[in-house]
């Protein structure tokens, strides 16, 4: 090299690219390097579709740009942004920007609560103050957006990195892991991060019931018997659902009964009525005037826009 050529230099944001370029041999989801850990390709935009994002998890795109959906609000992010979400349900996503030049790359890491308060703990003894923080956060969102700042990125690839040797993955990854956290904790977001995380240990139990409902959508599903399933009384039952999903147990499965039928019809498998079937609807015109309640258009419709949209995009291409 002489002196008059341009010295090519990475930054660590190039070198997350680079590494999930490396572990993402498969379009779509790619597990089983760490549990908890899926990381993901995609080479076109994606529609909104179910993403499987569970407990507190961290979302990081370290090229494209994506998006959730969480109770009508829209949470977008990107290489200069990352997501954390609570939820005991899957979340909705969108892939904005994406192309098999420049595919979008990005990781969901799920995070034990066990994990977030003991590093708060320890936290708290160097700074007393910290422990007023876990009444800070006012908000009731599942999910919130922050500044992906360069020593954030720094754990994220030395975690990633770890991973890839025996040793290092059992000694280096836990620690790697711990100031993943530290940082995270350390950022804007501190105490509504601490929120979610108490949210999850005193509630997880009702993840067994958010379980049943998905094994049993076809199905009558009362109240009674998802309390049942926790040994909880209705009353109590309602309640703590409610304070963890932020909806009624009859709101959430409606919500699920619905969303799971738009998916279905995008998979243009079955016809309106099986749709509806499918999803729990004993009534296929109650189900068409929940349908359009929720998304705007009868399911034939969405359906049809659907379809016209993917031909439209594969001229296009």
């Amino acid at each position: 090299m002489t002196a008059s050529e341009p010295v090519e230099r990475y930054t660590e944001a190039d070198e997350l690219v680079a590494e999930l370029a490396m572990r993402t041999p498969h379009v779509g989801a790619n597990t089983g390097l760490w549990p908890g850990l899926t990381i993901y390709r995609y080479t076109e935009p994606r529609e909104q579709a179910w993403d499987g994002i569970s407990g507190v998890s961290i979302g990081i795109v370290a090229q494209g740009r994506k998006a959730v959906m969480d109770n009508g609000r829209r949470f977008v992010y990107d290489q200069f942004n990352y997501l954390v979400v609570s939820s005991l349900q899957r979340i909705q996503g969108e892939v904005l920007e994406a192309s098999p030049h420049q595919p979008c790359l990005c990781l969901v890491l799920q995070i034990e609560p066990a994990a977030v308060r003991a590093v708060f703990t320890e936290m708290r003894e160097v700074h007393p103050a910290l422990a007023a923080a876990r009444a800070a956060a006012d908000s009731d969102d599942a999910c919130f957006v922050s500044a992906l700042d360069a020593e954030l990125t720094s754990a994220v690839l030395r975690f990633l990195r770890s991973l890839s040797d025996t040793a290092d993955r059992r000694v280096l990854a836990p620690l790697y892991l711990r100031e993943l956290v530290y940082r995270v904790l350390q950022g804007a977001q501190f105490a509504r991060m601490l929120r979610y995380a108490a949210r999850h240990e005193e509630a997880i139990f009702i993840s067994a019931a958010l379980t049943y409902i998905k094994a049993h959508l076809a199905e009558p599903l009362t109240v009674a018997d998802l309390a049942a399933q926790v040994s909880l009384s209705t009353s109590a039952f309602t309640r703590t659902f409610r304070d963890t999903t932020g909806r009624s147990p009859y709101q959430f499965v409606k919500e699920l009964r619905l969303d799971r039928a738009r998916e279905l019809l995008i998979e243009q498998r079955l016809g309106v009525a099986d749709v509806a079937s499918a999803v729990g609807y004993t009534s296929t015109s109650h189900f068409i005037k929940e349908f359009r309640g929720r998304f705007g258009a009868t399911p034939r419709s969405y359906a049809d826009a659907q379809s016209l949209g993917r031909a439209l995009r594969a001229v296009r291409s």
